[in-house]
C-alpha cells in the first residue's frame, strides 16, 4: 500500500489543503493498518469490512485512546474514498463502521490573571527574537488563531492599520480576525526588528522568522509558550493551542455572542464552539439567578 498512501497523501497535500500535522498522523495511521493487512495476508484491494473492524478492535485492546482511534478511522475512510474514486476498488469497506463516541474533554485554558502574567515580561528590546516572541504570544491571544495559522501567515496577511490578519483556516477556509492593541505594539516593534533576522537567508513572506530568517514552525511556538509557562510557575496541561481556548473562554465570560465566537474561531459547526459552555458554569449560574423571575 506504500504507493498508493503516498499518492492518497499529495491529494491531501495539494488538493484538499491538509495541514502538515494531518499528514503526518495520516500517513503513521495508514502504514500501521498496511502492516495489519500484511499480517492478516490481504491488501487494500481485497480488504472486507470485517478484517478493518478487528484493526480497530486490536487498538481498542491495546487501550488506545478514543480521539486516537477516531483518527485512524477517519484515515481509513478518507483513504478508501479515494481508492473508490480512483477505481482502484468498487466499494469503501471502511463505510459500514461506526464511530466510537469521543470523550467529552473540557479544553485546557488559563485565567485571565495567568494570561496577564504569561503575557507581560520585561522584554529586551534589543533582541529582535525576544520581541517576536512577546509578538507571538500577543496576536496568538488577541485573536484566537491556531497555531499552525499563525505560523502559516505571510507578510501580507498582516493590516496593522486596522488591526485584521487575515487567515487562512482549514479546508482553504479564509477568515478576518481582529487583534487589540498591544498586539497592536508589538507587531510593530517586532517588524521593526524582522530585517534582522531576514538578512540570514533569502527573503521570506513569512511574517514570523526564526534566527536563520527561515518561516517559524509551529514547534518553535510550542517550545516558546512551554518555557514561559515555566517562567510563571504553571505546570499543569498548557499547550499553545490553550491560547486559542482561553481566547474564547474569556470572550465568552464578558459576554460575546458564541456565534461571533464561532466566526472568530473559523468553526464550521457551533457544537465546536459550544465546549465552550463548560468553562463558565458559574457565571451562566449567576445570570440564571438574576434575570430568572423564579430562581
Amino acid at each position: 500500500m506504500k504507493k498508493e498512501i503516498e499518492q492518497f497523501l499529495d491529494y491531501l497535500k495539494f488538493e484538499k489543503n491538509a495541514s502538515p500535522h494531518t499528514i503526518s498522523s495520516y500517513r503513521r495511521d495508514l502504514s500501521q493498518l498496511a502492516e495489519y493487512l500484511k499480517g492478516k495476508g490481504c491488501g487494500w484491494r481485497n480488504v472486507e469490512t470485517l478484517t478493518l473492524r478487528g484493526f480497530l478492535a486490536e487498538l481498542h485492546e491495546r487501550r488506545l485512546k478514543k480521539s486516537s482511534i477516531i483518527r485512524k478511522l477517519a484515515a481509513m475512510r478518507s483513504f478508501f474514498e479515494y481508492a473508490l474514486r480512483r477505481k482502484w476498488r468498487e466499494d469503501n469497506p471502511a463505510s459500514a463502521l461506526s464511530t466510537p463516541r469521543k470523550e467529552q474533554q473540557i479544553p485546557g485554558f488559563l485565567t485571565e490573571e495567568e494570561t496577564a502574567r504569561l503575557l507581560e515580561w520585561s522584554v529586551d528590546r534589543e533582541d529582535p527574537l525576544e520581541v517576536r516572541d512577546r509578538a507571538i504570544l500577543e496576536l496568538l491571544y488577541a485573536s484566537g488563531l491556531r497555531v499552525s495559522e499563525l505560523t502559516g501567515l505571510d507578510l501580507e496577511d498582516l493590516h496593522l492599520r486596522e488591526r485584521l490578519v487575515r487567515v487562512k483556516g482549514k479546508g482553504k477556509k479564509e477568515r478576518v480576525v481582529p487583534f487589540g492593541r498591544e498586539a497592536e505594539r508589538w507587531l510593530k516593534e517586532y517588524l521593526s526588528r524582522r530585517s534582522v533576522l531576514g538578512k540570514k537567508a533569502p527573503a521570506s513572506p513569512a511574517l514570523f522568522l526564526n534566527n536563520r530568517g527561515q518561516r517559524l514552525t509551529p514547534r518553535s511556538v510550542q517550545r516558546l509558550v512551554q518555557k514561559r509557562l515555566k517562567q510563571i510557575a504553571v505546570f499543569r496541561r498548557i499547550s499553545p493551542h490553550s491560547l486559542r481556548h482561553s481566547f474564547a473562554s474569556h470572550l465568552l465570560s464578558r459576554g460575546a455572542d458564541l456565534r461571533a465566537i464561532q466566526e472568530l474561531l473559523g468553526h464550521r459547526s457551533l457544537a465546536t464552539t459550544q465546549k465552550y459552555t463548560h468553562l463558565d458554569l458559574n457565571r451562566l449560574l449567576e445570570v440564571y439567578r438574576k434575570s430568572h423571575p423564579r430562581s
